[in-house]
């Protein structure tokens, strides 16, 4: 899932002067105000730059303090992480790379992701005390953002908050542009998903038999194939590690070839998806999470591209943000109806965190990975 442009976040690390306590309090008094002022902050930082599939030990659990207001005029937002998001794109981040759309991690310094937080105090004019958010955040319990601009107000609370994580944030805006604005999906219509059980393709799997398509998925476990059947709807489902011949396996299930492709995987997957793709048919780069942490398989037959009239676009949800407030009105009233369903796989404890970002380039996880901080 590729994302975002950067936010300007910063780890609160303000001088206790800047909290003086009223001058009229006792000594006894002042001290125990600037013990509440602050708190002790969990974090998960980056040791160092990585090489090859990440490990947990690549992550250190560490803590500071971090005060509970912020200095008038910082033009600042104080979180509460409640929700963090476990995201495929946060690999690329983890080594020293230029040139990419969004920079790399910086090593002894908290990872950044998204998640769902409460603010806790602000001192800019778009957010107050007691609001929920949804966007850029860090791998801490509390998180100072100085000038946000990728934080979204949470305007519905009447279903999980972890939504904001997955299908109610920038997951579901992936699947939605990805397959509506980018494939144009037409009725009758015959598509494959890859990583078809995580966090976009089980929604884009939903997308497609709500347009009225054929749809198959392939995964790599068989609880993963049973629930894209049982669960999401999916007409058929594979596990693609049981397949020797990836390309003969498509052909058995799409014999009239592929309308639609949603590019999850990258490598010997699109090698094989691309003879069976029909005439002028889309395919929807999301994300390759077979090269992330290697080099991987080529891909030796782009000439179907060609041959087959073929369109393949990559694209980076963040550019398509301006969007979201059209993608509520479409997904609220689904998920409300009960006609679109979404499986988070859950872990408590941000010590937790470092296991499941990990866990996602070995398939570990069933649906969204989210790790819980806070329960409010």
């Amino acid at each position: 899932m590729d994302l975002v442009g950067n936010v300007n976040l910063k780890l609160g690390s303000y001088n206790s002067r800047r909290f003086k306590a009223a001058p009229h309090l006792s000594t006894q008094e002042q001290q125990f105000s600037s013990q509440m002022e602050q708190v002790q902050n969990k974090q998960i930082i980056l040791k160092d730059y990585v090489n090859g599939f990440p490990k947990e030990s690549d992550m250190l659990i560490t803590s500071s303090t971090i005060h509970l207001s912020l200095p008038e005029g910082s033009n600042a937002v104080l979180l509460k992480n409640l929700y963090l998001s476990c995201d495929p794109y946060m690999r690329g981040r983890m080594s020293e790379s230029k040139g990419s759309y969004v920079d790399s991690f910086t090593p002894g310094s908290p990872i950044e992701g998204l998640g769902v937080a409460k603010v806790v105090d602000s001192t800019h004019s778009n957010f107050k005390k007691g609001d929920l958010v949804w966007g850029g955040t860090r791998w801490e319990e509390y998180c100072i953002i100085n000038d946000p601009q990728i934080l979204f107000k949470i305007q519905d609370t009447d279903v999980p908050l972890s939504y904001y994580t997955g299908i109610l944030g920038m997951p579901g805006m992936t699947a939605y542009v990805g397959f509506y604005e980018i494939c144009a999906p037409k009725k009758g219509e015959y598509v494959f998903v890859s990583a078809a059980a995580g966090a976009v393709g089980q929604l884009v799997g939903q997308f497609a038999k709500l347009s009225g398509c054929y749809v198959v998925g392939s995964a790599g476990t068989k609880e993963k194939v049973d629930l894209l059947k049982s669960k999401f709807g999916f007409d058929e489902a594979f596990n693609y590690k049981e397949e020797r011949d990836l390309e003969a396996a498509l052909k058995r299930y799409f014999p009239d070839g592929i309308d639609i492709y949603f590019e999850n995987v990258g490598g010997k997957m699109l090698e094989a998806v691309l003879p069976n793709m029909r005439f002028n048919g889309r395919i929807s780069a999301c994300g390759m999470i077979s090269q992330y942490n290697e080099q991987g398989d080529g891909v030796r037959n782009l000439v179907h591209i060609v041959t087959k009239s073929l369109r393949m676009q990559g694209f980076i949800v963040s550019h398509y943000f301006p969007m979201y407030p059209k993608y509520m009105e479409m997904i609220m009233p689904l998920i409300k109806q009960g006609k679109i369903c979404y499986i988070e796989d859950v872990v408590e404890g941000l010590e937790s965190a470092p296991a499941a970002l990990v866990g996602l380039f070995s398939g570990r996880n069933v649906g969204k990975q989210v790790v819980v901080v806070a329960r409010e």
